[in-house]
This record gives structure tokens, C-alpha cells and sequence, in this order.
């Protein structure tokens, strides 16, 4: 049971936010703004924090996306550009800056397809497998803290509503 002291400091930038607008318009429902705007800021913040995590590998959080597609892919590691850009839901031209980085930063490279003579093949080196299995722990581990304020339980709930919220967008 929370008591009024827990209240209190539970209170954030976007309870001020929704006040502000309580103020001058009573008559909106501002429950939506409340959900939202806290999610656009946790978004926001963990980006930036999984960015500077990204960093000290040598990577950007765009870049870290395409080596880890390919590492979940499973052996051989191996994925179209097309595929990538798909799973990515980005354009081939953003893709093959992407690619052009990461192959020259020895992460990856890119092969013809041998099933396809129009095609290329994406492929992650030992480089980018060791790499990436790194950025990835490192990454999770940023994420984890985050959560530390939440048990177990909630995390479960929350990931359970975030999924159900998500359905619906």
C-alpha cells in the first residue's frame, strides 16, 4: 500500500504536463497524453543511452540493428539486403550506407548470391560476431538497469501491457 510521501515523489514531468492542461482545458481527457508522453520519453532516454552504449563499440544504434539481424539470424549469418532492409523497415539506399560502414569496418561483407546472379548476399565476419555478442550484453545490461525500480511481477505486467498496447497501434 502506498502512503501519501510515495504519492508525492511518484509525481513527473508529464503529471505537470497533463496539470498544465487540466488548468485551461478541464474538459479534455488527458489519460492518453499521460501514457504516451512517458513512453515518448522513456523511448527518447533509453535511445540516447543505448546509442552511447552502441559508441564504445565503434557502432550507432542503426548500425548495431543490422549486424544484430544478421546475428539473430542464425548461421550462416546470412541475409539479403532486401531481407535486412524488410526486417529493419528501412529504404536499400539507407541500408546500403549502413552496409558500406559496417563492411568497411570489417563486420560484414557482401558476396553475390549464388542463387540469384542479380543478388547479393549480407554476411557477418568473426569480427562482427564477436563484436556484436558483446554490444548486445552491453546493451541488456543498460536495459536491465532501468528496470531495476521494477520486481519481477511488474516487469511481466508491464511487458504484457506494452505488448497489448502495441497490438492496437
Amino acid at each position: 500500500m502506498k502512503d501519501e510521501r510515495d504519492e508525492k515523489s511518484e509525481k513527473d514531468a508529464v503529471d505537470a504536463i497533463a496539470a498544465q492542461w487540466y488548468a485551461v482545458r478541464p474538459d479534455l481527457d488527458t489519460a492518453p497524453m499521460a501514457v504516451f508522453g512517458r513512453i515518448y520519453r522513456i523511448a527518447r532516454g533509453m535511445g540516447d543511452a543505448m546509442e552511447q552504449t552502441y559508441a564504445r563499440f565503434g557502432i550507432s544504434r542503426g548500425e548495431f540493428d543490422v549486424v544484430a539481424t544478421l546475428r539473430r539470424s542464425g548461421p550462416p549469418y546470412t541475409l539479403s539486403p532486401r531481407q535486412l532492409s524488410a526486417t529493419l523497415m528501412l529504404t536499400t539506399g539507407g541500408m546500403t550506407g549502413r552496409l558500406d560502414k559496417l563492411e568497411k569496418a570489417g563486420l560484414l561483407c557482401r558476396k553475390p548470391d549464388p542463387h540469384d546472379r542479380r543478388g547479393l548476399q549480407v554476411t557477418i565476419t568473426e569480427r562482427g560476431l564477436a563484436l556484436i555478442d558483446e554490444a548486445v550484453g552491453a546493451g541488456l545490461e543498460v536495459q536491465r538497469a532501468a528496470l531495476t525500480g521494477l520486481d519481477e511481477e511488474e516487469v511481466e505486467l508491464l511487458t504484457g501491457l506494452l505488448r497489448k498496447l502495441l497490438a492496437g497501434v
